[in-house]
């Protein structure tokens, strides 16, 4: 562990390919992100994957259900912010990386919102209309943020709550197991990205 500022705990080392990695929380939402990347940054990071979860909208989609982001319609305020305009697309190569690591995920497009518990879900009929499968806090922040400080970002996300019909959520120890999935498909991609430089 080398620190917790902000009470977010960030770890870094030498990950099992002898490659440097780190490892932070970033908390939630697109403001909390973009400050943490932002000092990442700083400190000299120039690639990021987030790896996080996700409400599914689209209902053939189940939990543990891993999905690389091609594409964020951004529904925040922090994208917006940072400049921009009705979506974002994440790094082509960090993306692809990606895809190669998990060639059964799809690569979709989802939505970033400020709102954990949505109180308008008449919007999610507008999101499924314009593509989205799902929806998550952080991903069209960091891709505006990436885009704007010249570092490469990818997002890729796990399914662990249903927002079609009765909303629903996966069981906790069903949440681990997929946590572990969709962190170690991020370090893969990582892995092979700098295996091939």
């Amino acid at each position: 562990m080398f620190n917790h500022n902000r009470g977010l705990w960030g770890y870094t080392g030498i990950a099992a390919d002898g490659e440097p990695l780190t490892i932070q929380s970033t908390g939630i939402g697109g403001p909390s992100a973009a400050i943490v990347l932002d000092e990442l940054i700083a400190l000299g990071a120039r690639r990021a994957i987030r790896v996080g979860t996700a409400g599914a909208l689209d209902e053939t989609l189940g939990f543990g259900d891993l999905l690389i982001v091609a594409r964020a319609l951004c529904a925040d305020g922090t994208s917006h912010s940072l400049g921009a305009g009705e979506q974002l697309e994440g790094d082509g190569e960090l993306t692809a990386e990606l895809r190669r690591a998990a060639p059964a995920a799809p690569a979709v497009t989802i939505v970033t919102s400020d709102l954990f518990y949505e109180l308008d879900e008449a919007r999610f009929a507008d999101w499924r209309a314009r593509g989205a499968v799902a929806v998550e806090m952080e991903c069209a922040a960091l891709f505006a943020l990436g885009a704007r400080r010249g570092v490469q970002v990818a997002c890729a996300l796990v399914v662990t709550d249903r927002l079609h019909g009765p909303r629903e959520r996966i069981e906790p120890a069903a949440l681990h197991d997929a946590g572990l999935a969709v962190g170690r498909l991020g370090a893969a991609a990582l892995g092979a990205l700098a295996a091939r430089r």
